[in-house]
This record gives C-alpha cells, structure tokens and sequence, in this order.
C-alpha cells in the first residue's frame, strides 16, 4: 500500500511484466473460452488485482483485433491498493475500464475473472499441531516494541465450523487465507448462477499435506517475515490442492490444471515470440527469447507457477490444458 513494489526499485517482477507475450497468451486464451462459452453478446472480464495495469493493458491492445468480442465485453478491475488504481488508469489509458471494490455488486453477466498472481498477496493464517492440540500463530508487539511470533492454543473445531470444511484431516501444519476463500466462494457463487470461469495463475503446488511457505521478499532479497515490516513484499505459495477440495464443496464446478510451462505452450507461445522476432535486430531476438525463457522454462517460472481454471460443468472447454 506505501509505494508501487513493481519494476527495477520494486520488490518483485510479475510475468506481464517480464513480456508482452504472457498477456497476449491470456488474450488469446479469453476469447477462446469466450467462444467456448457461446460467444455471449455481453459478458465481464474482471482482472483481480491489476499491479500496474500491464496486462490489461495489453490485452485491451489485442482484443481490439477481434470487434465482435470486444464490442461484448464490460471490462472491471478489482482492486484495493488507491496508489496502484491510480497507476492503472495512467497506464491502461481505455476509457470503458470500471474499477470495483465489491464483486458481489457485479452484474449478472456470464463472468470470466483473471487471478494472477492474486492469491498469493492475500494475509494466511497458520495452525501447528503439537502432541493432538491445535496451536495458531500470532505476531506479538511486547512493551519494547519488538516483534515475534507465538503460538496460542485453540479449537480447530470451532474453525471448521465456520469455514465449512475439515481443514485439519491429514494434516500437522495447516497456511490458509480467510480471505482468499471468501473470493473463492464469492465467485463460485457467481460462476455457478451466471456461468463463465476463473483462471488462476500463481506460484504454489498441489499436495494433500500442507506446508509453511510464508515468506519477505525485500528489494528482490528473501527477507525475514517480522523485518522490514511495511516495506515487504509478504507473500505465501498456493496449495491447489485446497483450492481443489473447496471447489468440491460446489456441485456442478470443474477443473482443469496445469503448469504455466505447459499452458502457455499450449496456447502457441514459442510461435508467437517467433512471429514477432523477424525483422528484429539480434539483440531484439536475444532480448525476446531470454524473456520467453523466464515464462517458460522449469527452473525459472514454469513450473513453480501453475495454471487452474474453474468452470462450470457444462463447459467442456480444454483451451490450454
């Protein structure tokens, strides 16, 4: 919320922000489930949580190549950061851009919504299991002001209770965000009544056994969660696995998943940096290719990011996957 934490002074690099290439597979990949949906006459298009507005910016570029779905669609941008709304209209310049805070206020349109990397920047909680009792971590300010964590006992029932689900099955060390399952199940709800789908993009991995991945980013540096506060960049790896099961909780709700790697191929990446490569200066091609790399390859985000989409049942659509 204090300052824009993209780019070279920032704390971290998002893939619109790496290439062009990345938005432009999302385009594709859009108007391909659109057209998997039935081409609606109107339909919304909702980003979570826009960064700098690169992506939609964009893709905006590109649909303006295909009038018929560009002409359907209301686009909208959820957002909560006031500093990151206003470098979103600076940099998207696209009048027909609605920003809204409340999704459930959103029309009853057939609704595709773009997540990524959304989840991850949304606060955790974390429970341990010690010898059959359930402990919750807590930040604790003492009288000198100084921080750290610790662990107060509590009754994981009560939890389940509320959130619907047996979180604790299976499991020794629970990480989920209250949060992020309230915008997963506010836009089931959604999804299911006005049909459409959600595309996740994001760093995580698919386990039944859940971990402790919170971490600082600062400066681009792997940072201790409790310093630095306020200038970090805290952030959390997604288990789809739990997105998987919640899901399960919604009748006539389906998934595909996969990695950004194989996505992003699927959709004609590697063609796409080679079309737009000729006529390029060696260092142009060099620069293009070392950036589809990034997006792509195992060891970078490839794999560490996966790709899932929700739908409804009736949508057979593999586009991707």
């Amino acid at each position: 919320m204090n300052k824009d934490p993209f780019g070279m002074a920032g704390d971290f690099t998002t893939a619109p922000n790496i290439s062009r290439l990345f938005s432009e597979m999302i385009a594709i990949w859009t108007i391909s489930y659109w057209e998997s949906l039935g081409s609606p006459k109107k339909f919304n298009l909702i980003e979570l949580g826009a960064g700098n507005g690169e992506m939609m910016k964009i893709m905006i570029e590109s649909f303006k190549k295909f009038p018929l779905f560009f002409n359907s669609c209301t686009f909208i941008i959820h957002e909560k950061s006031p500093k990151l709304i206003k470098k979103q209209k600076t940099n998207i310049k696209f009048k027909n851009v609605k920003w809204v805070e409340n999704l459930k206020k959103i029309n009853n349109l057939p609704s595709i919504f773009l997540a990524n990397e959304f989840f991850d920047a949304i606060p955790v909680k974390q429970f341990l299991k010690v010898k059959n009792a359930w402990f919750e971590k807590f930040v604790h300010v003492d009288l000198k002001k100084k921080i750290h964590f610790v662990n107060q006992k509590i009754d994981i029932r009560k939890i389940e209770k509320k959130i619907n689900f047996k979180i604790s099955k299976k499991q020794d060390f629970i990480e989920y965000s209250p949060l992020g399952l309230k915008y997963l199940t506010d836009i089931f709800k959604i999804i299911k009544k006005n049909r459409g789908g959600l595309l996740i993009i994001d760093y995580g991995y698919f386990s039944e056994k859940m971990k402790d991945t919170l971490q600082a980013i600062h400066k681009k540096k792997y940072s201790k969660v409790l310093e630095n506060i306020g200038q970090s960049d805290i952030t959390y790896n997604i288990n789809f696995y739990f997105i998987k099961k919640i899901t399960k909780n919604f009748q006539k709700l389906d998934i595909n998943f996969t990695s950004q790697k194989n996505f992003l191929n699927n959709l004609g990446i590697k063609k796409r940096a080679e079309m737009i490569s000729k006529n390029k200066t060696f260092t142009e091609k060099i620069d293009i290719f070392y950036r589809l790399k990034r997006l792509i390859n195992e060891k970078e985000m490839g794999n560490l990011f996966k790709v899932m989409l929700i739908k409804n049942s009736s949508s057979n659509s593999k586009i991707g996957f």
